[in-house]
């Protein structure tokens, strides 16, 4: 004979299947497709350079590696628009506001930073990262990484000339940093001549 439990709890049994079989259904259905990207096809690049300094990194992180500094290396104007130099989230303004960079990441002695979307664009995903090295007691590397998306420029041509052109604008920069941080000092802007 059946208890008022039992009979109780097998009168249910349906119930409960039934939720049980909804419950799992649901969370095993198919997601739906995600939107397209809006690049579909990106071409990735990663333009790794370094150069060797004879001084300790930390000597050189202090000289060059303030969010600012690039100011000085770099030779552009900038200013910090929100946030205090480098803290997560600033922002500089360079090129009186032609450039703007978001500080993403920062160790010791690196910063990474990305700029936003402009309107009218296609994001490119552009990432740069600057460090300091340490090598020995006395010497360090300064080693500067950008990433980027160059899939919208027309053709192979196109994209290998980006490729040199911003090889040679942050060879450059790291070649003043060096000088900056052994001590020297650089020529104004204005004589190193056009494109330089």
């Amino acid at each position: 004979m059946q208890s008022f439990f039992s009979r109780t709890r097998l009168g249910h049994l349906p119930t409960v299947v039934g939720l049980l079989v909804a419950i799992f259904s649901t969370a095993f259905a198919q997601a739906p497709a995600p939107a397209p990207l809006q690049t579909p096809n990106p071409h990735y690049v990663s333009i790794p350079l370094e150069i060797s300094v004879s001084r300790p990194a930390a000597e050189v992180w202090k000289r060059v590696g303030k969010y600012c500094d690039i100011e000085e290396w770099l030779q552009v104007p900038c200013v910090i628009t929100s946030g205090k130099d480098g803290e997560f989230g600033a922002v500089r303004s360079l090129r009186n506001g032609a450039v703007i960079e978001i500080l993403v990441a920062k160790t010791a002695m690196s910063y990474t930073y990305t700029q936003p979307v402009r309107e009218g664009q296609r994001y490119n995903l552009y990432h740069g990262t600057v460090e300091a090295v340490p090598v020995s007691a006395t010497t360090s590397k300064l080693v500067n990484t950008l990433v980027f998306d160059n899939s919208m420029l027309a053709d192979d041509a196109a994209r290998e000339k980006d490729i040199q052109q911003r090889t040679a604008q942050f060879t450059r920069a790291l070649n003043n940093m060096k000088t900056l941080a052994e001590g020297g000092t650089l020529p104004p802007s204005a004589a190193r001549g056009p494109g330089r």
